[in-house]
């Protein structure tokens, strides 16, 4: 990387460090956001076709936390194990529909953001810019990306079934083996378009935070001259 000091003792110390390798704090912004934008493609790419959440363990979406409990009363629900998977990857199958959605929102995040100190992210960890975009944008992306994620959950995406009629099923069949909440409490909440939201956005955060690092670390990655000029050896 180009900048690559453990400590910056003042600002004057980091802009004369900055002029005498060629940057200004403009150029290590735009090569922040290009990283970052970079990332974002790439991330929403690999996430938004088949498997691309599912077949991931890192990002691969389990249930909300009011269904965590089917998983220890499975073999008591008739067809159990079936509804589970079917619910599992219809709601992997509703991310990975509404992935691409997320690019525009992304953008307009990535664009809009104002980062006073490129030099500080530059040489903070090696997520840093994503890091850092996560804690300006993660409220208004999830607002923006709650809608598309909600038309995902409702399109019939495996077996012409949709992931809220996949997930209400196994509640359902939850709550019918529970005879009524005797057995054990019946799940009475429905959190999945929230869960998926946070959820679908948390991946792609670990997708973007990913390629950050490949583009700190691999000259390859980095694919445009402000990319080669700011994070270049």
């Amino acid at each position: 990387m180009a900048i690559s000091f453990l400590s910056i003792q003042s600002c004057a110390e980091a802009s004369k460090i900055l002029e005498d390798l060629g940057l200004t704090n403009d150029e290590v912004v735009l090569g922040l956001k290009e990283a970052l934008q970079v990332g974002t493609d790439t991330s929403v790419s690999n996430l938004s076709v088949a498997d691309g959440y599912y077949k991931d363990q890192f990002v691969k979406i389990l249930l909300p936390k009011e269904a965590e409990p089917v998983y220890n009363v499975l073999s008591s629900i008739p067809g159990g194990q079936i509804l589970l998977d079917n619910a599992v990857l219809a709601i992997n199958r509703a991310a990975e529909d509404a992935a691409p959605e997320a690019k525009s929102i992304f953008v307009s995040a990535i664009t809009g953001i104002s980062i006073a100190d490129g030099f500080t992210i530059l040489n903070g960890g090696d997520t840093a810019a994503t890091v850092y975009l996560s804690s300006k944008t993660r409220t208004p992306l999830t607002d923006l990306f709650k809608p598309k994620i909600q038309t995902s959950l409702s399109k019939p995406l495996l077996l012409n079934t949709s992931a809220e009629k996949a997930y209400g099923d196994l509640i359902n069949a939850y709550n019918n083996a529970s005879l009524g909440g005797i057995l054990w409490p019946e799940i009475k909440t429905n959190s999945l378009s929230q869960h998926v939201t946070e959820k679908a956005l948390d991946g792609l955060f670990v997708k973007v935070g990913d390629e950050e690092r490949k583009i700190r670390r691999d000259p390859m990655h980095r694919v445009s001259e402000i990319l080669q000029k700011v994070f270049g050896e």
